[in-house]
């Protein structure tokens, strides 16, 4: 049994996703970042970093409890663990990781400063948010080459890529469809991605 501590960011959504697409039984716990609950002893006893995701895997290796925090690093155990979304050989997971290191990298803070700069940082900053905008579609340029290449992002098959970088895309195009206007590919991955179960299951 996995206990999973989570909130309604795109990064607890991606190991949400990732539970989904595994079909392995967890609990969910709720953390109320409003009230920094994260912060709180007990979360920091799990994560030093004081922040969501954070997964207690009961039945670890070995049948020792493990405890995972960030996202890309719980989405890589669960991926080793379970044997799938990930690749086989060494070249395909190292294939796999690096667009799961561009999701963590760069999109997470490029596009995470993006919509601070818009919706929380006062007062408005425009140079800020002129920096982060450019990087960000700069960003999904990168990606609209991968895509136009390959089915998915690591290639022809599914995988932990995807679902790192999902939730983080799907905020934007609805939020920012001009950005999407000339990614034809960006937009028919992240149609692909959004019809699986596991996926409208967390993100309906």
């Amino acid at each position: 049994m996995i206990d999973f501590y989570t909130a309604g960011t795109p990064n607890g959504r991606k190991v949400a996703i990732m539970l989904e697409e595994l079909a392995i039984p967890y609990t969910e716990h709720k953390v109320d970042l409003s009230k920094n609950e994260q912060k709180s002893p007990e979360f920091i006893e799990m994560n030093p970093n004081g922040r969501i995701p954070v997964i207690v895997d009961r039945q670890g290796p070995h049948n020792k409890e493990v405890t995972v925090f960030e996202s890309g690093a719980i989405l890589y155990y669960l991926a080793e663990k379970y044997g799938n979304f990930l690749g086989h050989s060494l070249a395909e997971k190292a294939h796999t990781l690096q667009w799961v290191m561009f999701q963590m990298s760069a999109i997470g803070p490029m596009f995470g400063n993006y919509h601070y700069g818009m919706n929380t940082l006062t007062p408005k900053n425009p140079a800020f948010i002129e920096r982060f905008e450019k990087e960000a579609l700069r960003l999904l340029g990168v990606m609209e080459i991968q895509l136009s290449k390959n089915e998915y992002l690591a290639g022809q098959v599914y995988t932990i890529a995807d679902i790192a970088t999902y939730p983080w895309i799907i905020g934007f195009i609805k939020s920012k469809p001009e950005w999407f206007e000339s990614k034809p590919s960006v937009r028919r991955w992240a149609q692909l991605v959004g019809e699986r179960p596991a996926v409208k299951k967390v993100l309906p």
